[in-house]
């Protein structure tokens, strides 16, 4: 073993670790007391302690590193590692290290471990009470086999007497030290003490597998491991018939998909596909919500699912409970009942120190008298007794632990970490009423512990479940699973002060830390004599078939992918050019390959062995297009320095018996896939002529027509010229070929690159014009000057160049209708545009698509990486669809989405008006509802009031006079605006908010004063709602000011007995000033920014603080 390799001593707390001088000398001979006082108690069972002292004789002369004398502890053999002069790498040699070493990791069993607490001292041999020392504890495996202390000791202190300390000699003396090893092993019943968790395997160390965590779905997978351990309700769900289903959008489907994985899979289970089965985006998964509320709609859902099959009443069966309430009159023979059925139980825990107590606490009968008697029917007012009692426990009961509780004082919702103990067994038949069935045992026993790690914010939750009637714990931890012991799942989960167990005081600081809110919130009970029904062992037989042979099949492709990924390195792929595909395609070169506007064009592709032959090669494209193997070429196409891509050379019959591997490297410079021409001759007699001069052979050239009238661009095939021609014979052979008479005048053009499309010139050869192996010639009947005016005013394009241009900017545009309320039209559709096109020629293109007019049609943008709607576009002249759909030639955009809408008044007509939201607030500063209004932008508030005054309820006997404001930006005051201004003025997007002025606030006269009153939570920075304005009176004490304020914000005694009043100025730095009874508010010097700060909770319904409730659809 090498120095390099001694791992260093982790430091769990400031003591662990450091050297340790002990105050009344013990002596380290005797091994068990110093041990007892070197090493805490960590409150696991020892196996075996044994210690080992190790002499040193002519220390100076020692070696760098050296090792101990091997001993036994616990079966394992133990060695001392140290290095006089010190292991820190870089570090000056002033530091003694030691390591407590495994002595045969290589000898020992595979996958071995040895949990060991161990202390290292050193000594002096004649006086063993001079010493210093420091312990740890450490896992010890074949990975880390030694564990110690780096910096042990510095050398100096080992060769200096400390009279003071009670050391008369130097610890190092004649040369001389002893070392001593106290070691002492500890069972480790779950087999992961202290375990780091690399490379550990859950299924091969429990059986089980975890769940994947979205980012906040801890909750979610806590509840799902345990019912998925309840087999009953995993037969009952495997069920409900979902063969002809899609998991995305099937909740049943998807949850047995996840459960079957739970069964099979080797790795831990993603839950994405049964989230997308919820509704839920991906956003939802990094919410926490409340467990229990998750569970009952989930099993909600799952229970209308099952109506009609196999499982049906599966949940009811086996989570519903029956409870009685009732009212019962003390002196007259009357009672009133009604049962209800209960899914799960809700206890509460604060102040209650174990499950019976608050059961005790749930059947605790109210005695109703005095005011409070109850009116009985036919007895009138008695005294009576109102309770719950239980009449029915379900097989396997759920009971919700109230550890988040609403606190008066706090107005908020706080955590209980409040000690509550549960047993593993608990008898409920003291819980149930008289007249309950008492044939069967109420003894029920734990088999599930829902775990909250955290506060009421944020925190982890995790699941301790016993899977098998007789079988042992284990923890799910997401994506983990270990073993765990009895201790870890009722002591650990209690709750309260864990500092009063059995750790030693040194480490109890830290054990706080981390356990003070680490506690039970769901308990999963399962009656005794129902265990063996419940817990049925689960046979494969319990698997749908069809669930089986589709993900058994859906896996195998997952493997074969992977297969064909790990063997991606053997194989290179090939992509097959015909004419087909070419008289199809419609842009640059032979085929779209790196077009940054449009997706590739679909080849035929190939997957070929490296070493695969030519040969080979050719004949299996020969079956593949049935043709014969004589009739055609492969052309291999290269990437050209201007940016093209075409047919450079054609593979001969010469490189047969080379490898595929070979003609890419040396044909197509190394190209990542071979990109090939297949070059189809079938006149044997023709192509023979053509080439029959080796010295001289043709050039292959493409043709493509621009068919001006449909606006297409269609490729025509290859012809083989003499580059000796002029560039006019070529006229000829097209008008052949096209079937047009001579005398139609054609024009050619050479397509050089994007950007480059040039006249050709006729009278030249074509290896003048430079002219070689594929190269693409686009040609157009030649169209009179009359003609080209005519397609120009259609905004349709006359020439190749102009075509190519186009082809060069165009974009496929996907318009989508920015609302759903277009019934009976398609909603949708792709366009081609140039970027180029203007504003009009986009609508007019749209317009033509929707049959509508373009004017009254009205455009939005959207955001690009979401695709979600935007902002409105505004109709400009000089504005283009680059602008619009913000693209440009660099970038890649192959989704672009406008959003349409189809209007009834002209956008002209629509830009000469402004679209306002107004929230109507009342009387009473409410949030009561929002108007729209479409309104000249010449329109006054005076205006919109009028309008709004049609569409709101105004008090009777109120002001009737209605104010229009905005929230200034301090969110303390109202931004009023004047009858006379405009609404043309605002700024977008606009909200508005309008409320009806109070009489109070109209007749105020000269001994009052008009202030703001704003909203906040706990804090002044924290504002919600609406301010809104105030009277304050002269002379009146805050008293009667509260009463009327009351009155203002139109709030309930219950509620209003919550609020906090305070001053709130406009310093910066001041605090609120909270409101005395006998305080007059009319005498403070009221600044502009004062005012009245109204402290509550915001319990507004659909807010953005407000945590979103559950959906699942």
């Amino acid at each position: 073993m090498q120095s390099s390799e001694v791992a260093d001593i982790i430091i769990d707390d400031p003591q662990q670790g450091a050297p340790m001088e002990m105050d009344d000398h013990p002596n380290v001979h005797d091994f068990e007391a110093y041990a007892a006082r070197a090493m805490p108690d960590l409150g696991l069972e020892i196996e075996d302690f044994q210690a080992q002292t190790w002499r040193i004789e002519r220390w100076s002369q020692q070696p760098k590193r050296l090792v101990g004398p091997e001993f036994s502890c616990g079966g394992h053999k133990w060695r001392i590692l140290l290095f006089p002069q010190g292991n820190a790498n870089g570090q000056p040699n002033d530091m003694v290290s030691v390591y407590l070493d495994y002595a045969n990791p290589k000898t020992a069993p595979e996958g071995w471990h040895a949990c060991a607490q161990f202390c290292l001292a050193i000594s002096n041999p004649a006086d063993p009470t001079i010493q210093t020392s420091s312990h740890a504890h450490h896992r010890f495996v074949a990975e880390e086999c030694d564990w110690g202390f780096t910096r042990f000791v510095d050398l100096r202190k080992l060769y200096t007497p400390d009279p003071s300390g009670g050391k008369a000699k130097a610890t190092i003396d004649n040369d001389e030290v002893e070392i001593t090893a106290f070691v002492r092993v500890l069972k480790d019943p779950t087999g992961v003490l202290w375990h780091n968790f690399v490379n550990y395997d859950s299924k091969k160390e429990t059986g089980y597998v975890g769940l994947k965590n979205q980012g906040a779905t801890c909750y979610m997978n806590s509840l799902l491991q345990s019912l998925f351990c309840t087999n009953y309700f995993r037969k009952a769900v495997y069920q409900i018939p979902t063969d002809q289903d899609i998991p995305s959008e099937s909740l049943p489907l998807a949850l047995q998909r996840v459960f079957y994985h739970l069964q099979t899979s080797p790795g831990p289970v993603g839950t994405t596909e049964l989230t997308k089965s919820f509704g839920w985006k991906s956003l939802d998964a990094f919410m926490q919500h409340d467990v229990q509320e998750f569970s009952r709609i989930l099993q909600d859902k799952l229970e209308a699912k099952m109506k009609g099959t196999p499982a049906d009443d599966a949940i009811p069966r086996l989570f519903k409970g029956q409870m009685k309430n009732f009212i019962k009159c003390l002196n007259v023979d009357y009672e009133s009942s009604v049962t209800e059925d209960f899914y799960d139980i809700q206890l509460t825990i604060k102040g209650l120190k174990t499950l019976r107590e608050s059961f005790l606490d749930y059947i605790q009968n109210e005695t109703l008298v005095g005011d409070n008697k109850y009116m009985a029917e036919g007895y009138g007012l008695q005294d009576a007794q109102k309770g719950v009692i239980f009449k029915a426990f379900p097989p396997v009961l759920h009971l919700q632990l109230r550890r988040f509780e609403y606190d008066v004082e706090k107005d908020a919702l706080v955590k209980i970490n409040d000690r509550h103990e549960f047993p593993f067994s608990i008898d409920l038949g003291e819980f149930l009423d008289a007249s309950a069935d008492r044939t069967q045992s109420h003894v029920y026993k734990l088999h599930g512990v829902l775990v909250h790690s955290g506060d009421l914010h944020g925190g982890h939750y995790f699941a301790l479940i016993k899977p098998e009637k007789d079988g042992r714990w284990f923890k799910f931890d997401d994506d983990r699973v270990t073993p765990v012991t009895d201790k870890e799942v009722l002591e650990d989960n209690y709750g309260g002060d864990m500092g009063n167990g059995s750790l030693p005081q040194q480490q109890r600081t830290q054990a706080r830390t981390l356990k003070k809110f680490t506690n039970a919130y769901m308990l999963v009970y399962i009656r005794e004599t129902e265990l063996d029904t419940v817990m049925a062992p689960f046979k494969e037989s319990d698997t749908p078939s069809h669930l089986k042979s589709r993900l058994d099949a859906e896996r195998e492709q997952l493997e074969a992918k992977r297969r064909e990924r790990d063997e991606q390195h053997l194989y290179l792929t090939a992509k097959v050019i015909t004419d087909e595909i070419f008289q199809r395609h419609e842009g640059f070169d032979l085929a779209s390959f790196d077009d940054r506007n449009l997706p590739a064009t679909d080849l035929p592709t190939f997957r070929i062995m490296k070493t695969e032959t030519f040969a080979v090669f050719k004949q299996r494209i020969a079956s593949y297009f049935k043709l014969s193997e004589r009739d055609f070429r492969l052309w291999v196409l290269v990437n050209r320095q201007n940016k093209t891509i075409r047919p450079d050379v054609p593979v001969h019959d010469s490189e047969n018996n080379q490898t595929m591997d070979n003609i890419r490297n040396n044909m197509a410079a190394r190209a990542a896939d071979l990109r090939l021409y297949l070059d189809f001759n079938p006149d044997h007699q023709r192509f023979n002529a053509l080439h029959a001069d080796p010295n001289n052979p043709p050039i292959m050239v493409f043709l493509k027509w621009f068919n001006v009238d449909r606006q297409q661009l269609i490729g025509q095939g290859k012809v083989f010229v003499n580059k000796a021609w002029k560039i006019a014979d070529l006229v000829p052979l097209i008008q052949e070929k096209m079937g047009w008479d001579n005398s139609v005048p054609i024009k050619l053009f050479e397509e050089i690159k994007a950007g480059m499309i040039e006249v050709m010139k006729v009278k030249q050869t074509f290896m003048q014009n430079e002219i070689q192996d594929g190269d693409v010639i686009a040609f157009q009947v030649e169209k009179s000057e009359k003609e080209v005016q005519d397609l120009e005013a259609q905004n349709l394009y006359p020439t190749v160049p102009q075509y190519y241009d186009f082809l060069q900017n165009r974009v496929l545009v996907q318009f989508k209708p920015r609302y759903e309320d277009n019934p009976g039209r398609s909603a949708d559709f792709d366009i081609m545009l140039s970027k180029k096109m203007t504003y009009e020629v986009m609508a007019s293109r749209v317009g033509d698509y929707l049959k509508h007019d373009p004017l009254k049609l009205r455009f939005t943008s959207s955001n690009p990486q979401s695709g979600a709607p935007k902002a409105v576009i505004k109709r400009a002249l000089n504005q283009s669809v680059a602008d619009i759909t913000q693209t440009n030639y660099y970038s890649q955009h192959p989704n672009v989405i406008v959003y349409y809408e189809i209007l009834d008044i002209s956008i002209v007509e629509l830009e000469t008006k402004k679209s306002l939201k107004v929230v109507w607030t009342g009387r009473n500063n409410k949030e009561e509802a929002t108007h729209s209004f479409l309104l000249p932008k010449t329109s006054t508030f005076t205006d919109l009031s009028e309008q709004l005054s049609k569409q709101v309820k105004l008090q009777p006997g109120g002001s009737g006079r209605i104010r229009v404001f905005d929230i200034a930006s301090t969110g303390r005051a109202q931004k009023e605006y004047t009858g006379s201004e405009m609404i043309g003025n605002l700024n977008e997007p606009v909200e508005l908010y309008a409320e009806e002025v109070p009489q109070e606030e109209l007749n105020a006269g000269d001994n009052t004063r008009i202030v703001n009153v704003f909203h906040y939570s706990k804090e002044p920075s924290r504002i919600h709602g609406v301010p809104c304005k105030f009277v304050l009176l002269e002379g009146e004490v805050f008293t009667e000011t509260r009463t009327r304020l009351q009155e203002r914000l139109g709030v309930a005694d219950k509620d209003f007995a919550k609020y906090k009043f305070s001053l709130v100025t406009s310093g910066v730095f001041k605090q609120p000033s909270p409101m005395e009874d006998d305080d007059v508010l009319f005498e403070h010097k009221w600044a502009g920014d004062d005012a009245i700060g109204v402290d509550h909770y915001d319990r507004r319904p659909n807010k953005s603080t407000a945590e979103k409730g559950i959906v699942m659809r």
